[in-house]
């Protein structure tokens, strides 16, 4: 009894993976019903889904350490679980309808999610290099399936083989770094590479900066940071819409996550070299994001390069290597994953009776047709410009606010001027949706689509009013991060 006590912070993921393996054997031994139409399985993920969530909210709050510094449960980890979590429930319940008529919601589809999200789980948790690939790659594999899940597609198969080999490249590139800096270092843990790290002087350390350049190349390909972004958009169109929301929310997230722990658990001592990768990183992918979705006709295409330019925002943040830049991140991350899925929850609605539709100009007199849509998409791309008062303002300032903290003046300065150049095509949208004359009528928003749409709407129009929860969760995982940081390398 007492062993299983011990695993107690990882009970999420022993969920999750119990789960996964329920819903494998309960499609196994009984009886189907539609082919390729499994409902039960779909809402079971969901349960497992909230009753990890619940795990994580009501586990023990302390910083707990399993399989010597492999497992690290902390404040970070269960704010960011929490995140990852509830992204993938939320695009699970939105895409229930568009993966049926597709014939795509099967048990597989519900296995691989739930495994996906085990690895992302394990990501946002992993204390040492050997922790970091196991749940990457746990991820990863089942993303590579997931996106090319449906084999009646061309294009989703050409985006699942896309994804599967430049995903490896980047895994070889993330192996071949951790096995130098494992070298230069003597450990694959955190805080000990922290501490070595921290007692050399610069001119010593040439070959664990090297290391952690190719580590950074592998954690950069997963969250799509410039110039590793070159799968993104062909992916994004490729796959099946709701796939491309579960890409776009929870495993971007997880990355995300994963990047801040390694940075600033593993390698605070070095961090004026990491910085300048970072600083890179976020003004490449903040000005592509900007100006390479100008000239986009697909909806999806158009999202994955703004995806593109939020990871350069959020990026800002970690530059800033502060509690408050720690932060700034979490709160850009949260507020970006409601976004994100309220705005392919739309996306998911522009149906005809000819099938799905993904050309912008399609929405032209939206708000003739079906007003309450565009009011909530233009609230969540007014939101993605970062317009007042709305809660993408907020994640903007935040993050700019860090950065200023932190002396990055030039930094804070290029990121204000992309956001005016990407406030241009989110405004387009708005302009055609508003004032162009309708050529499209889609078919009424389903239930679970209506449902996440009314939910992110009400979320980035509100929470100008109660900010606080928020931040201070986000300020108590950074705190929690940073504080391990610091022990770690004294």
């Amino acid at each position: 009894m007492q062993a299983l006590i011990s695993y107690a912070p990882m009970l999420p993921e022993i969920a999750i993976t119990l789960g996964a393996m329920a819903i494998l054997m309960l499609a196994v031994f009984r009886k189907h019903g539609a082919p390729g139409v499994d409902f039960v399985s779909g809402w079971l993920t969901v349960i497992v889904l909230v009753v990890a969530g619940a795990l994580v909210i009501y586990g023990d709050t302390a910083r707990e350490v399993l399989f010597e510094g492999a497992f690290i449960s902390d404040a970070f980890s269960r704010f960011s679980k929490l995140l990852v979590l509830g992204g993938a429930a939320l695009v699970l319940v939105m895409s229930f309808d568009s993966l049926a008529r597709a014939k795509l919601l099967t048990a597989e589809l519900c296995v691989l999610t739930l495994l996906a999200v085990a690895g992302m789980l394990l990501m946002v948790s992993a204390g040492n290099l050997i922790a970091l690939f196991l749940g990457l790659e746990l991820q990863s594999l089942a993303l590579y399936v997931i996106a090319a899940i449906d084999r009646g597609q061309v294009r989703s198969s050409e985006a699942g083989l896309k994804y599967f080999v430049l995903g490896s490249l980047s895994s070889g590139m993330l192996l071949y770094g951790a096995s130098l800096i494992y070298g230069f270092t003597g450990s694959i843990d955190l805080s000990v590479i922290a501490s070595v790290a921290q007692g050399q002087p610069a001119a010593q350390n040439i070959g664990l900066i090297v290391g952690l350049v190719f580590l950074l190349v592998g954690l950069a390909f997963k969250v799509a940071a410039v110039p590793f972004h070159m799968w993104t958009p062909d992916v994004y169109e490729g796959a099946p819409t709701p796939v491309t929301a579960f890409f776009a929310a929870a495993p971007k997230l997880a990355a995300m996550a994963l990047l801040v722990r390694t940075l600033l658990s593993g390698f605070p001592g070095i961090a004026a070299q990491w910085q300048q990768i970072v600083v890179f990183l976020s003004i490449a992918s903040m000005l592509l994001g900007a100006f390479a979705a100008i000239g986009q006709r697909n909806i999806k295409r158009l999202m994955a390069y703004s995806s593109i330019g939020h990871i350069g925002y959020a990026l800002i943040g970690l530059a800033a290597f502060s509690e408050a830049g720690t932060q700034s991140v979490l709160v850009y991350l949260a507020i970006y994953i409601v976004m994100t899925i309220g705005t392919f929850a739309c996306i998911l609605s522009m149906r005809t009776e000819t099938g799905p539709v993904e050309d912008i100009e399609s929405l032209a007199g939206l708000a003739n047709t079906n007003l309450s849509m565009a009011f909530v998409l233009a609230m969540l791309l007014f939101s993605m410009a970062g317009i007042p008062p709305l809660a993408g303002f907020f994640a903007k300032l935040y993050v700019f606010g860090a950065a200023v903290k932190a002396g990055l003046y030039t930094l804070a300065v290029i990121g204000v001027l992309a956001s005016v150049v990407g406030a241009y095509y989110y405004l387009r949208i708005v302009k055609i949706m508003f004032f162009d004359e309708a050529t499209t009528s889609f078919l009424p928003v389903e239930r679970g689509a209506g449902f996440v749409m009314t939910l992110s709407g009400a979320f980035v129009l509100l929470f100008v009013l109660i900010p606080a929860p928020l931040a201070d969760a986000a300020l108590t995982a950074a705190r929690a991060l940073h504080v391990a940081a610091t022990a770690a390398t004294q």
